[in-house]
């Protein structure tokens, strides 16, 4: 039964989304994304499909995802096949997933950017008039 005040939505196997998804419900994902995805929980089948970067609190993967993964949960399971990197606070992963990326403490990303920036030079443009 669904907590009271929350959305789930079901993408089933026959759907084939391509742009970006942007949800504050938990999905349920069957289908494919060909685009980025950010909702509050994600649940992927092993039918499921995404060719994108996925935003969540959470994410329960089982099937293929192509591009980064950032979500305060993350568990790879079994049948997953993830191709990009993942950026977490708690990562579990079954024996048998597939992983092709770096892994990352979401802190130690914010922590990576904020270094890279400080590395770049800073340029200003002369104009001769």
């Amino acid at each position: 039964m669904p907590r009271s005040g929350s959305t789930f939505s079901v993408i089933g196997a026959d759907v084939v989304i391509t742009g970006d998804l942007n949800a504050s419900a938990e999905i349920h994902l069957d289908g494919q994304i060909k685009g980025d995805l950010a909702c509050a929980a994600l649940v992927q089948g092993e039918s499921g499909v995404i060719e994108g970067s996925v935003t969540a609190e959470s994410a329960r993967l089982s099937g293929r995802i192509t591009g980064s993964i950032t979500a305060s949960q993350v568990v790879i399971l079994q049948s997953a096949v993830v191709e990009g990197d993942v950026f977490y606070d708690a990562l579990t992963i079954e024996e048998g997933a597939k992983v092709d990326g770096r892994f990352a403490q979401k802190g130690a990303q914010k922590n990576e950017s904020e270094q890279k920036s400080a590395e770049l030079p800073n340029l200003t443009l002369a104009n001769s008039n």
